[in-house]
């Protein structure tokens, strides 16, 4: 084991007495707080009513829990969930041993809504920012998709930071200087802490959009920001997971696409929309 391994076996969260405040719990509600405070200068610079960010907040909060939900269900637990299509839907899991739920179900466990994508929120997000940019702000779609790019790269670098404190997403056995024991998981090896690796490029990514923002004329080009906040945080993701568990069992040899898996082959298409985007000549100035 290398002596600068270090073990991670941090609370639940903050324990107020009569509730804990979990830290992955913590990290939303600081994304969400922050990530408006920035998306109103953006709109008052832009002339945009600041009370279009309550909307914003509605159809990006929902859309991401859908998507990161029906994500899981599609991309990766197909093969459970097609026997099991309520619990796609309910906060529960069958289970012929569990006692009656509250006196009324039997055979039935509450477990909440576990298992998210974050390639399905993706997808959630961006079809709902079109409904919003066509029905609340009446802006062009990639005028929102350029900002909102900005506030999702500072997103990950939260959520990340939650998957940490929470010890799951880590990383393959390392002897690196930098290995973490994931104690809470159970782990006594030192592990890539890939989801400190996720974290801290998130937020360099955010950093540079955000001052392409304030400093250059590119949010005059649409798609530009956009592009490089998909080609740059896929790459990113296509290229740790090299380094991470698997989250999910792949099929093995039948596995077609072998020897990536699931997350990187999803990225992959984000890559390339990205980096269309970054490289397309005839971008139109923002209206």
């Amino acid at each position: 084991m290398n002596f600068l391994s270090i073990v991670w076996d941090p609370s639940l969260g903050i324990d107020l007495g009569f509730y804990v405040i979990r830290w992955y719990s913590l990290m939303f509600v600081l994304t969400f707080i922050l990530g408006l405070r920035l998306m109103k200068k953006m709109f008052i610079n832009d002339s945009i009513p600041v009370e279009k960010l309550d909307p914003l907040f509605m159809y990006t909060f929902v859309s991401m829990l859908i998507g990161m939900r029906l994500g899981d269900v599609f991309f990766y637990s197909w093969d459970y969930y097609q026997d099991h299509l309520l619990e796609i839907i309910l906060p529960f899991k069958e289970n012929a041993n569990s006692s009656a739920l509250f006196g009324m179900i039997k055979g039935w466990e509450f477990t909440g809504y576990t298992g998210f994508a974050s390639h399905g929120a993706a997808v959630g997000i961006i079809t709902a920012l079109y409904f919003y940019s066509r029905k609340v702000i009446k802006k062009p779609f990639l005028f929102i998709l350029d900002r909102m790019g900005i506030m999702v790269a500072l997103a990950g670098f939260f959520i990340r930071l939650g998957n940490f404190f929470n010890s799951e997403i880590y990383g393959k056995p390392t002897d690196g200087s930098f290995g973490v024991i994931f104690k809470a998981a159970g782990e006594t090896v030192p592990r890539h802490p890939t989801q400190l690796y996720e974290a801290i490029s998130y937020l360099i990514l955010f950093v540079v959009l955000w001052k392409l923002y304030w400093k250059t004329n590119a949010k005059e080009q649409q798609g530009y920001l956009f592009g490089i906040f998909f080609a740059v945080l896929w790459s990113l993701r296509f290229i740790i997971e090299f380094l991470k568990e698997p989250q999910v069992q792949e099929r093995g040899e039948e596995w077609l696409f072998s020897p990536l898996n699931t997350g990187q082959v999803l990225s992959i298409p984000l890559i390339l929309i990205g980096l269309y985007f970054v490289f397309k000549k005839s971008r139109l100035q923002t209206k």
